[in-house]
């Protein structure tokens, strides 16, 4: 239960969405993105769901889009992965202590899932925590990510609202620490900057 299969039946737009891009391009990867990192991982890094052009070409999350430049570039400047990003799931990148999945596996239209496709996905999620027997921390890449990882935590988000930068310590299991998504939105618009990312992560690592 950790990934869905590679033909996921459970959210129909998404459904017709895969189909569509892979007469469009059939040599992408095009199927439900599997969690990625170190399986003995601390910590735990959740995103929105793989970029059309980014994870769901490459099968591998927050690779080759902006979004994992300045993910896994600074992973690596903090010790959090080796070897060199180079925007393939086959360019050698290891995570150390580290483990980077999806609130939804699919690629979205317009990269924004509904509310029914978060649902439908989040066994997942919750599975692939779960199945982390050292986590300690999750870090959440937006609202979205944030109220899913909540959820896949036992808590309600209500109660722990999403805010940058806020660390919430939940009723049960890994501490959450929240961060604006790392996308080239927010940083082309200075919402999120590289230091403000970086220190996020150290909050982590720290953790």
């Amino acid at each position: 239960m950790r990934d869905p299969p590679r033909d996921c039946p459970r959210c129909p737009r998404l459904v017709a969405y895969r189909l569509a891009n892979r007469a469009l391009f059939p040599d992408w990867f095009n199927a439900p993105v599997p969690g990625f990192g170190d399986p003995l991982a601390r910590i735990a890094i959740v995103g929105l769901a793989p970029g059309l052009r980014g994870a769901n070409r490459t099968g591998r999350p927050f690779t080759g889009d902006f979004a994992g430049l300045l993910l896994y570039d600074t992973l690596l400047a903090l010790g959090l992965a080796t070897g060199h990003y180079a925007e393939a799931a086959d360019d050698g990148l290891v995570l150390e202590d580290v483990f980077v999945t999806n609130a939804v596996r699919c690629a979205p239209p317009g990269n924004r899932p509904t509310p029914a496709e978060v649902r439908a996905c989040r066994p997942y999620l919750e599975a692939t925590l779960a199945g982390l027997p050292n986590l300690k921390v999750v870090v959440a890449l937006g609202r979205i990510a944030h109220d899913a990882a909540v959820r896949a935590l036992g808590a309600p988000p209500a109660r722990f609202p999403f805010a940058h930068g806020t660390v919430h310590h939940l009723p049960q299991g890994p501490v959450l620490i929240d961060s604006y998504h790392c996308s080239r939105l927010n940083t082309n618009t200075g919402v999120l900057t590289a230091d403000m990312f970086r220190s996020v992560l150290e909050q982590a690592a720290r953790a």
